[in-house]
């Protein structure tokens, strides 16, 4: 099966957006064997589009064309489908209706240029948004299936899954008896992973198809077969990775670690409180993202400034001033002092030196140090994260949520994050 991708908009072709949507479907369409057949990006020519419509609709059984539904002149794939099929644009009521329940919804005044978005070739079927203002629409050309589909990436993931994949399976009658297992990782490396595989399991089925994908700060792991006969070796070869790397697996699918680590605080019946310094609130804004947080989350501390770790923590002036704010003394004392402020059960705290200024031979740019733990029993452990600020900060708040997580869970948290080293400890393991 032909399927073939057409990107519009200028700000693709200036680099001014990256196309993510085009690697997201194509990733999509890889869960049912199928490689797009061509990707093209225009940018906002209408003779251009209408040209591109026509010569990919005559060699794919199915195109999708993402972009440029919105209210703007520059939006101009209706009106390049209209040209292109010979269909008129017409004002189409159920695109109107959507329209105006999404505006009612957000008590937005409706102009002529939101109308725009429902102004439709005559011939085509709307595809459903639940997310925007524009519906997606299709019709039928040459024996080519033209989907339609806007460009804002969160609007155009939901409609894969529940509209696009759907009409793509139907339309190709495309044989659907594929078994996908999807696990997500924190900690460890794509390689590391491989290299442990290989050395555990010389043995892997080749009808379990194994395959890695980065999604920063986690790794997804994905088992594949095809055709029901294989469906229970696809269940019993991800039970069989899972239990070998079972306290880094957050979850399945799309589990997030604030997901992760929230479900496990409310298990677990325990609320956690957060004191941070380098990372900024971002440890407390993960945890409250999720639904439900308030059941597990009492408050946080944004502490920058030593005043500030005294007077809202207690962190003793003698301790800042003898190991500095980066040091274990002071984000232990810090940790405790966040639980004596709100009675939560547990407490994480972080110190560290982001950059690009401001360390030192004994605490170069990159060093952090966390406390975790309860009242009772806090630990504490320096990294070193050699990283850009922001992404210094984006994998010191991913691994504090993951310490948190550990613990909660009662798994080890001497993890070696990110490291090779881990490997030989997974290996050495007596439960496998």
């Amino acid at each position: 099966m032909k399927i073939s991708l057409l990107l519009t908009g200028n700000e693709l072709m200036s680099g001014d957006t990256v196309d993510s949507n085009s690697a997201y479907i194509a990733q999509s369409l890889k869960d049912l064997g199928i490689t797009p057949y061509v990707k093209k990006v225009v940018g906002d020519d209408l003779p251009l589009l209408v040209q591109s419509i026509q010569e990919l609709s005559r060699i794919s059984d199915v195109l999708v064309i993402n972009g440029g539904l919105g209210p703007t002149v520059d939006d101009l794939t209706a009106l390049a489908l209209s040209e292109a099929v010979g269909s008129p644009l017409q004002r189409h009521s159920d695109a109107l209706k959507h329209l105006e329940q999404w505006a009612e919804a957000r008590d937005f005044v409706l102009t002529e240029s939101n109308l725009k978005q429902t102004d439709l070739p005559k011939n085509c079927e709307i595809i459903e948004n639940p997310r925007g203002s524009a519906v997606g629409f299709s019709c039928e050309h040459d024996q080519c299936l033209i989907l339609c589909s806007p460009g804002v990436p969160s609007e155009f993931k939901l409609m894969v899954e529940q509209q696009i994949l759907p009409k793509i399976k139907t339309y190709g009658n495309i044989n659907t008896a594929t078994k996908i297992t999807r696990l997500r990782l924190f900690g460890v490396t794509e390689s590391g992973l491989q290299d442990i595989v290989n050395q555990k399991f010389p043995d892997w089925p080749a009808e379990v198809n194994l395959g890695f994908r980065v999604q920063m700060p986690v790794i997804e792991v994905k088992f594949t077969t095809i055709g029901e006969a294989h469906n229970e070796l696809n269940h019993v070869w991800a039970n069989k990775f899972q239990s070998l790397f079972n306290s880094y697996v957050i979850g399945k699918d799309d589990t997030r670690l604030s997901q992760a680590l929230n479900t496990a605080l409310a298990d677990k019946s325990m609320t956690v409180t957060t004191a941070e310094s380098c990372t900024g609130g971002a440890i407390a804004a993960g945890i409250t993202s999720e639904a439900g947080s308030s059941a597990v989350f009492h408050g946080g501390f944004v502490v920058y400034s030593n005043e500030m770790k005294q007077a809202m923590l207690g962190v003793s002036p003698q301790s800042l001033e003898t190991y500095g704010a980066v040091s274990e003394a002071v984000v232990m004392e810090m940790a405790q002092g966040a639980i004596n402020v709100t009675g939560s059960d547990i407490a994480i705290a972080i110190s560290g030196v982001a950059g690009p200024t401001g360390g030192s031979p004994e605490k170069p740019v990159g060093t952090v140090w966390m406390a975790w733990g309860s009242k009772q029993n806090v630990k504490a452990r320096r990294f070193f994260l050699p990283m850009s600020r922001l992404i210094f900060q984006r994998t010191a708040t991913a691994i504090a949520m993951d310490l948190l997580r550990r613990e909660v869970l009662g798994l080890d948290t001497d993890v070696d994050y990110f490291s090779e080293l881990k490997k030989k400890q997974v290996l050495k393991s007596e439960a496998f």
